[in-house]
C-alpha cells in the first residue's frame, strides 16, 4: 500500500539526495502517515483511518463526521 493520506490525499514526493561531494541520487519524501481510530457517532461504530499528521489536526478541528464525508466525497471507502 502506498503511503497516502485518506483525507488530504498527500502522497510521496520525489527528489534527489545530495551527498557531501554533491553526487545526486534519487530519494522519496514520504508523508507522516499515522493509523488513527475514531468513534463515528452517526454510524455507531469505530473507523480506522490512515491520516497524515496535518490531517489529524484538521479532523479534530472540523469534526470526524465532516472529515469522513470529505473522504467519501473523494471516492475512498471508509
Amino acid at each position: 500500500m502506498s503511503a497516502h493520506c485518506q483525507l488530504t490525499g498527500a502522497r510521496p514526493g520525489f527528489g534527489k539526495k545530495i551527498s557531501h561531494s554533491h553526487r545526486r541520487t534519487s530519494r522519496r519524501f514520504d508523508p507522516n502517515i499515522q493509523h488513527k481510530r475514531y468513534w463515528l457517532p452517526s454510524e455507531g461504530r469505530h473507523v480506522r483511518l490512515w491520516l497524515s499528521a496535518r490531517a489529524i489536526k484538521a479532523a479534530d478541528a472540523i469534526g470526524i463526521d465532516a472529515a469522513v464525508a470529505r473522504i467519501r466525497a473523494r471516492g475512498e471507502r471508509v
